[in-house]
């Protein structure tokens, strides 16, 4: 990294040439070159670094975005010759490449399906693909969190929009398989699979070894502690890394005086009897947070300074959520296309412009409902933001009346 120190914004200047250039038209082979001249010497650390500059030099996330299959494309030749990560079973990055591979075997048969099959045989290699959808979101919650931490914000801004791409893919690919439509099913199959090999390759080539380089024994143990509620693409993890005794092993300095005061702030909000006084009466902790979990939507908090400090851990989550949100930017929560909305809704709540704002959408076939509103303190002090996401489906459709038990 001492060569990128020394002569890292020239090269994050000339990084940003190269890509102007794709972006007004020129081919990948006619820029090869000149990118080979550029990163001669340097593994793919220095890479993510040089685009990392690129973003927080105000470069739009949607520029990067646009072109990242091109210009990793470019980039191939010279990463290729860097070593993959690799980690014992039971490692976040280990079972990140027990995916890939799984990933990998599906999608030959999507692309030979996606040259000469129907449109139903296109739509089932694309279904078996899916789960990989399991592997990104475990991404986005868990791994992307810590990096952010660490200052590296790029993953989380970039990779999560080309995610949603996929996502978007996978949809597309079936409304043609439905509407019968094999040519339209075959175009989306081949696109599908380009993108899936563009991401495991970057992956496994810039993100996985930065993500090694910058996250310490104990960040990886809390990444892996949290991935469960998360779940896995075709894999379980194996059981030689111990999450636990690493994170006994690594614990924070001061980590002790941390929970001292957590303590001692639960303590002075009990009653005479250990409840947690509320408005009116009281609860024991354990009984709120069952209540909290049992409530039939998820709710989350999000504190004055946008950091997400709760959520319902209920088994039936209309969006994924797991441990590693836990006093995350809220912004980084959400994909980069949704961040202006997100931004909108916290300033007027804070200016008290408004104090709600309600959204509804269909996913997966379910029609679920998603409310904010801003609470404040008895002196108008603005405390943070609940979010309450509810799938409505059963509601919506019901009609008449039911006054009487029926179980």
């Amino acid at each position: 990294m001492s060569e990128l120190l020394v002569n890292g914004p020239d090269k994050a200047s000339r990084l940003k040439a190269i890509i102007d250039k794709l972006a007004a038209g020129e081919s990948p082979a006619a820029v090869k070159k000149e990118f080979h001249e550029l990163i001669k010497g340097a593994d793919a650390v220095e890479v993510a670094a040089m685009e990392q500059s690129l973003i927080e030099g105000g470069l739009p996330v949607e520029e990067v975005q646009r072109l990242c299959e091109v210009h990793a494309d470019v980039f191939k030749e010279g990463l290729e010759k860097g070593g993959t990560a690799r980690r014992m079973p039971g490692h976040p990055i280990h079972t990140y490449m027990a995916e890939n591979r799984a990933a990998r075997r599906l999608i030959g048969p999507l692309a030979a399906a996606s040259i000469w099959g129907g449109a139903d045989a296109v739509a089932r290699a694309a279904d078996a693909l899916r789960p990989i959808v399991i592997h990104y979101t475990r991404k986005e919650n868990q791994l992307f969190p810590f990096l952010e931490k660490a200052g590296f914000t790029g993953p989380s801004k970039v990779m999560w929009g080309k995610h949603d791409e996929v996502r978007a893919r996978f949809k597309s690919l079936a409304d043609a398989a439905a509407s019968g439509d094999a040519r339209a099913a075959r175009a989306e199959g081949r696109a599908l699979a380009r993108q899936l090999r563009m991401m495991i390759f970057m992956e496994e080539r810039i993100l996985f070894p930065n993500a090694l380089k910058r996250l310490s024994d104990a960040d990886w143990a809390a990444v892996r502690r949290g991935e469960d509620a998360i779940g896995f693409a075709w894999v379980r993890p194996g059981s030689v890394y111990d999450a636990g005794l690493v994170a006994g092993a690594k614990a924070p300095a001061g980590s002790g005086s941390h929970l001292q005061a957590a303590i001692a702030a639960l303590d002075a909000a009990k009653d005479a009897a250990g409840g947690v006084r509320l408005s009116e009466g009281s609860l024991p902790v354990e009984v709120l947070d069952l209540m909290l979990k049992s409530l039939p939507l998820d709710v989350s908090f999000v504190d004055a300074d946008d950091k997400v400090r709760y959520y319902s851990d209920s088994p039936h989550r209309v969006f994924p959520r797991s441990p590693g949100v836990i006093g995350r930017d809220v912004r980084n929560c959400h994909p980069h296309k949704s961040v202006a909305t997100v931004e909108r809704i916290l300033e007027a709540f804070k200016k008290k412009e408004k104090d709600s704002a309600e959204f509804w959408l269909e996913v997966g076939g379910r029609f679920v409902v998603i409310s904010y509103k801003a609470l404040y303190g008895d002196d108008g002090a603005y405390l943070g933001t609940m979010e309450v996401s509810m799938d409505a489906t059963d509601i919506r459709a019901l009609e008449g009346r039911r006054t009487l038990l029926d179980w």
